[in-house]
Order: C-alpha cells, then sequence, then structure tokens
C-alpha cells in the first residue's frame, strides 16, 4: 500500500479552516459574519518572559488568579498569568508569579 500525496490544498479538510473573508480587516484571528472570533487556537505569551507560547509547549500553564474584595469573597472577576515552560524547567515560576502579584497591587512587598 501505498499512501498518495496530494498537491491539492487541504484547506476545508479534517479539520483545516477555511480562509476568511475578513482577513484584511484590523481584528486579530478569525472572525464569523456576526463578528465573533472563532479561531481553535489564540497563541499566548508568557507573563514572566513575554516570549510566544507555543502549541507544542506542553509544560506551559495558565492561572487565574481570583479578586476578592475587602470581605475576601470572590467577585466572580480573576486576572490571568500564564508561564511557558521555560520558566517552570527552571523553577522560576512561583517567583514571577509573586513579582507580578505585586506588580497588579495583589499582594504587598514585604521588603518595603
Amino acid at each position: 500500500y501505498k499512501r498518495q500525496v496530494s498537491t491539492q490544498s487541504t484547506w476545508g479538510v479534517r479539520g483545516g479552516r477555511m480562509p476568511s473573508k475578513h482577513s484584511k480587516t484590523q481584528q486579530q484571528g478569525q472572525v464569523n459574519d456576526d463578528g465573533l472570533q472563532v479561531d481553535l487556537y489564540i497563541p499566548r505569551k508568557c507573563s514572566a518572559t513575554n516570549q510566544l507560547i507555543t502549541a507544542t509547549d506542553h509544560a506551559s500553564v495558565q492561572i487565574n488568579v481570583a479578586d476578592i474584595d475587602e470581605n475576601g469573597v470572590y467577585t466572580q472577576q480573576y486576572q490571568t498569568v500564564a508561564f511557558c515552560g521555560k520558566v517552570r524547567d527552571r523553577a522560576r515560576a512561583d517567583v514571577s508569579l509573586n513579582l507580578l502579584a505585586i506588580q497588579k497591587g495583589i499582594i504587598k512587598d514585604l521588603k518595603q
């Protein structure tokens, strides 16, 4: 059995996506007629290094940090941070999370 290689485009076949007619607009990603984003994969950036997290970086994580009110009750909102596998491999995710939380005002700096 020999596999035949097709020279035709595979758009729309086996999960491939058709090119969007809105591809020249200012919006990021693929958009349907209603203006909603329909991309299956939206790339993320590492919050610590500002590098793009690729689809093959299986060691990356995304953490949602909950916002709470003055009584300590969850307010149904959160802030998202993402760390690439490189940061986690070097055991720097906890330090980076603390630095980001200090910068965003979630926790106060104990050194001051």
